[in-house]
């Protein structure tokens, strides 16, 4: 740490990844919210010469507002821990695991966590329905529902995506599980509260990050039980897969099928941090707000994560 005062945060956002616009939002929002806390703030969009400028900063320590590859599957994580800069949110490991889609629900299947049916696709190879419709196609490692693709009942083929730009080359295709759209925070080791995201149609990137995309009902209208599995099922997650900081678990919930109908989809180990982002929503609930979020998390990093 060095002599100054305040202790110098470098905040990265942007980078290379399809949510670049996003994170842009969270990044400067943080950095905002962190200077009100009295920090020395400086902003680095994550390209270029990273390891160079991240030197030249005489940075303490790395707050990391990226989102989607290279910020939030463990590449910039390796970084940091290869200059010695303490950083937010999860370690090398967790991140890479929480952005593989695919190993990620082997490791929550180990732990007794409720998954849906899945299985490994190319891109290039759909020419039968790898599932039974109704499922849903999307990349194994990104985020914020970037190439998600639904095939309904009556679908006679897959769609063609061999021709669709950016997509990996192997796909994951899931049952698709109706229902609500329910999320959970994790902060430390507490599970926050359950929101229960209302939107026209499904909860795409659209939703997620225009203003007026979704409702957010916080805390979610739940039985005991459910509001409760929830809590107990983020919180296993975010343990099994090594998370730290702050995760975010989704999930799905048929309430015909009751207990047996909640499903957890995936864990995002940086979640957003916009004006319409759940995580700070439902830290603020908790009584948490916005800056207090952003210096918990700041005195949470270090490396060796």
């Amino acid at each position: 740490m060095s002599s100054r005062a305040a202790p110098r945060i470098a905040v990265l956002m942007g980078g290379p990844s399809v949510e670049r616009e996003v994170s842009l939002v969270s990044g400067r929002e943080c950095a905002a919210a962190l200077r009100g806390e009295g920090y020395d703030v400086v902003e680095m969009d994550a390209q270029g010469d990273l390891c160079a400028r991240l030197r030249d900063s005489r940075a303490d320590i790395v707050f990391n507002a990226l989102h989607g590859r290279w910020g939030e599957d463990g590449c910039v994580q390796g970084l940091l821990e290869w200059l010695g800069l303490p950083y937010t949110h999860s370690g090398v490991l967790a991140s890479a695991l929480a952005m593989d889609k695919e190993r990620s629900k082997l490791a929550f299947r180990a732990e007794g966590l409720p998954v849906a049916e899945s299985r490994l696709v190319a891109r290039d190879a759909l020419h039968h329905h790898p599932l039974p419709p109704p499922y849903v196609l999307k990349p194994v490692n990104e985020g914020s529902s970037v190439g998600v693709h639904f095939v309904f009942e009556g679908a006679n083929a897959p769609p063609r995506l061999s021709a669709e730009a950016g997509l990996p080359g192997v796909m994951m295709a899931e049952a698709y599980v109706p229902g609500r759209e329910l999320t959970v925070t994790v902060l430390g080791d507490r599970a926050l509260t359950v929101t229960d995201i209302v939107s026209d149609g499904w909860y795409d990137y659209d939703a997620k990050y225009r203003p007026g995309g979704s409702r957010h009902i916080l805390p979610a209208d739940l039985p005991e039980t459910i509001f409760a599995a929830c809590l107990s099922h983020a919180l296993a997650a975010h343990r099994v897969l090594g998370c730290r900081g702050m995760s975010r678990a989704d999930f799905r919930w048929n309430e015909a099928l009751g207990e047996e109908g909640l499903i957890l989809l995936e864990v995002n180990t940086q979640p957003g941090m916009t004006p319409t982002s759940l995580s700070p929503e439902q830290a603020a609930h908790c009584g948490i707000g916005f800056g207090a979020l952003c210096r918990w998390l700041v005195e949470d990093a270090s490396c060796d994560r």
